[in-house]
């Protein structure tokens, strides 16, 4: 349901220049519902006024980005920036690890191949940045830090490793396994998030979902089609972070110039939030004055200490990127803006929420600068699911109690719309001083952490009359008993050619099933593998066999 209000028929390309090989925006139509989303639905939401202490026309650009904070991010008349993310480090400066090219070279923005990456150091979040060395050559570059403490620096086709963020760093690749799934528009702009236990879910541009054990052994491909909306969109730049309550996805359409937010449990299944995630316009400053930047690209998330996002940091140019010319007024550079990181809620009810729930019991949480018993409107909050309290629905406001510094808010549950699905229920109201407040809870009976049953393609033995599979438990608890169904479409209907039971799994632990099947035309017919769990599906995918293709 939430994906169909994103369903877009989509306009013409409408070209800004008239070379149509340089066209880089279409105008891209907004769902109709969009504009019933109340302040709080959309991420863009979130985004508050930018920092900085130095405004300053005394730089290149157009004149939509001058005068503006040279000390937000990193820029300078040299380097061309691009992409990058920041880690705070034990010499508790903050360390943005941003690409960059000569702002001289002969091809302008279109360097960008040859890029470094700088590890640029500064004592605020906001910068300025100054670069400390050059790492190595590479381009969108994204760093984490592994369960053993080592930092892992992503760049397209390649990796540095280091014990320190100082490093020294030492070059190395990641290994992928696509499991006999398709590779969804190659394997470039990873985003990677740590779980629970060590490992990595990452996801590539074209959207798939992949899993390593640890962060730095081969990524696995789970998925077998994009997790991104159901829409005619040039998707890059995906970035996915985790936080105390649910995994969180931005990618961008990068033609349509507009962003998308997605939420999941898990890190594989996703649901897409409606309204835009970010768009041109954000970079505004407290006065109201707009830093109009031609194109924001490559977000990447700053998070606390309960990893919610608490600043975004955007590659921006001031102009088509064809236009950058070397020795001219135009370039590109990373800035940082601010956002809301929403409040810490609880919920108190143990017992399943349905529609015939009566009250619905919230903790909201005091934090430094926060006091939830003075600080809230209280009639304005709303509680319940997403696709509720985004639109001004929800639970209202029956009664509150003070729990030390906490506030306590017992809501009427008319009206929650929270299903057996739903896994993250919101909270929108705003603060006494007229600002958006918001923020999402764990439900206490929901498992957030769940087996991860995944087939390989199955293989014939005509001989025997025998398919033997492969199934892996990428989850990080033991799966139960499960079943197995291989089909192939044949004239249009799904035949049934093998069945079987899968054992109890570990986590990480494989088995291979030798079932009885039926003939199979591997060059005609096309396969659905789909593991169960009762009834319900746990996963089905369409295996990518080279005889079909």
């Amino acid at each position: 349901m939430r994906n169909n209000i994103l369903k877009l028929t989509l306009l013409s390309l409408t070209l800004l220049i008239g070379q149509t090989s340089f066209a880089q925006i279409t105008e891209r139509p907004r769902p109709a519902e969009w504009d019933q989303l109340v302040n709080g639905a959309r991420f863009i939401d979130r985004f508050l006024p930018m920092q900085g202490k130095v405004l300053s026309a005394d730089t290149w650009g157009t004149a939509t980005t001058v005068p503006r904070y040279i000390d937000n991010g990193i820029e300078d008349r040299i380097w061309s920036y691009w992409g990058g993310n920041i880690k705070k480090g034990d010499d508790g400066k903050y360390h943005l690890f941003v690409c960059g090219w000569l702002e001289n070279s002969p091809k302008g923005h279109m360097e960008w191949g040859n890029s470094y990456v700088f590890n640029a150091v500064s004592d605020n979040l906001t910068g300025p940045f100054i670069p400390r060395n050059i790492i190595g050559k590479g381009h969108n570059p994204e760093v984490f830090q592994l369960k053993d403490g080592r930092y892992v620096l992503y760049v397209i086709n390649r990796r540095y490793i280091a014990d320190n963020i100082n490093g020294p760093w030492q070059q190395d690749k990641f290994d992928f396994n696509p499991r006999d799934r398709r590779i969804i528009e190659g394997l470039s702009n990873l985003s990677f998030a740590p779980r629970e236990d060590g490992s990595f879910v990452m996801v590539c541009r074209g959207g798939g979902i992949w899993i390593s054990r640890d962060g730095l052994s081969e990524y696995q491909q789970i998925t077998d089609k994009r997790v991104y909306p159901d829409v005619d969109g040039r998707f890059e730049d995906p970035v996915i972070w985790k936080d105390h309550v649910q995994y969180h996805m931005i990618v961008n359409d990068w033609l349509g110039r507009i962003a998308f937010y997605l939420r999941s449990k898990d890190g594989i299944q996703w649901v897409v939030d409606p309204g835009e995630a970010y768009s041109p316009g954000i970079a505004i400053h407290p006065d109201g004055r707009t830093e109009d930047w031609f194109k924001y690209e490559r977000i990447k998330m700053y998070q606390d200490e309960y990893g919610r996002a608490i600043q975004a940091n955007f590659a921006v140019i001031d102009t088509l990127k064809h236009e950058d010319k070397p020795y001219d007024n135009h370039s590109s550079k990373n800035i940082g803006i601010p956002l809301n990181p929403g409040v810490l809620l609880t919920v108190l009810d143990t017992k399943s929420i349905t529609a015939g729930t009566r009250t619905i019991r919230v903790r909201i949480q005091a934090e430094d600068g926060f006091n939830p018993q003075t600080d809230i409107d209280l009639n304005s909050l709303r509680f319940g699911a997403s696709e509720e309290v985004n639109y001004g629905r929800g639970c209202t406001v029956l009664k509150t109690e003070n729990d030390g510094n906490d506030l306590i808010v017992t809501f009427d549950g008319k009206g929650n719309g929270i299903t057996r699905e739903e896994f993250a229920p919101k909270l929108i109201g705003q603060y006494n001083n007229g600002q958006m407040l918001y923020g999402y809870a764990r439900l206490p009976y929901v498992n957030y952490i769940e087996p991860v049953l995944s087939a390989r393609a199955p293989s014939f033995h005509p001989a025997d009359n025998t398919c033997v599979i492969e199934v892996e438990n990428f989850g990080q608890v033991a799966s139960g008993q499960a079943s197995l169904k291989v089909e192939c479409i044949r004239n249009g209907k799904k035949v049934v050619v093998a069945s079987g039971k899968i054992p109890a799994l570990q986590a990480y632990e494989k088995t291979e099933l030798s079932l009885s099947s039926k003939t199979f035309k591997a060059a005609e017919e096309e396969l659905l593998v789909t593991i169960y769990s009762g009834k319900k599906i746990l996963s089905t995918f369409t295996p990518y066999l080279k005889e079909n293709n």
